[in-house]
């Protein structure tokens, strides 16, 4: 029930924000929480921005974090690459800050087509140009070359609408080479155990908050824990007939999810 949850695993996107505009009752939701004992989590399928540049934005906002609270695409892939592809040679699709990320895990990075490279990554990329498409796409045909990328997001939300995410990058490189990638982002649930673990927490407290279906909500189902749709960013309510991933909850915004768990509360 939405009264006992004390942890709240928030998309940022579409869901807490646009942009560098902080959607409003986000700050006070997130207040809230830490008044009551809780703790929030933010997994975001973002692979643009490293943890320290998410630390960054939020206290632009006003909001103090730690790197612990942020469970990025781009950190849990490169905790997966780590696990899988340590001394091996790497071709990331990605924007510079992201390619640094991985090489900072002690990983190498090559930006070319190399006979030893093992495994391409694609990330969201707004550098993206025609060379490194050739490249990915040459590496791609390959059978013996593994293929990762960070989130199967489709588009990413702007204050104009929306511009191609990872997912939409990777599904243009399936048409091309009749090749998906096997997704480290939500709605793998690994995402969410690993916050689960920091705080030991319990299924029945955690509550997965995001504005998409087929990731945030699915990410939470997936994962066993409740799920709340707040109807900001991709998904709308004529939606919910035809899904398979209905969500536990469903808000109009951040701040109505604020006003329903203080009258759950009984405030």
């Amino acid at each position: 029930m939405l009264k006992d949850k004390r942890y709240f695993l928030f998309d940022i996107d579409g869901t807490l924000a646009v942009d560098e505009t902080l959607y409003d009752g986000t700050k006070e939701l997130l207040d809230y929480i830490e008044e009551i004992g809780g703790k929030s989590f933010y997994i975001t399928n973002n692979s643009v921005k490293s943890r320290k540049d998410y630390i960054e934005k939020f206290a632009r906002w006003g909001i103090r974090a730690e790197a612990s609270q942020f469970m990025t695409a781009s950190y849990a892939t490169c905790e997966y690459l780590k696990a899988h592809y340590a001394g091996k040679k790497l071709f990331v699709l990605g924007t510079p800050s992201f390619r640094k990320e991985v090489e900072e895990c002690g990983l190498f990075v090559t930006e070319q087509v190399e006979p030893d490279v093992a495994c391409v990554v694609a990330g969201f990329d707004r550098t993206l140009h025609y060379g490194k498409i050739e490249t990915a796409c040459e590496l791609l045909l390959r059978t013996e070359v593994d293929y990762i990328g960070t989130n199967p997001d489709y588009r990413c939300p702007t204050a104009f609408g929306f511009v191609p995410d990872c997912g939409g990058i990777c599904e243009m490189l399936k048409v091309t080479v009749d090749r998906t990638p096997y997704y480290v982002g939500k709605p793998n649930p690994e995402i969410v155990r690993m916050c689960m673990e920091q705080v030991n927490a319990r299924p029945e407290e955690v509550l997965v908050v995001g504005d998409r279906l087929y990731t945030d909500i699915a990410c939470g189902i997936n994962a066993g824990v409740q799920t709340a749709l707040v109807y900001t960013g991709e998904a709308k309510p004529e939606d919910l007939k035809e899904t398979e991933y209905m969500p536990d909850y469903a808000f109009a915004d951040i701040r109505t999810l604020l006003q329903a768990f203080k009258r759950a509360k009984g405030e």
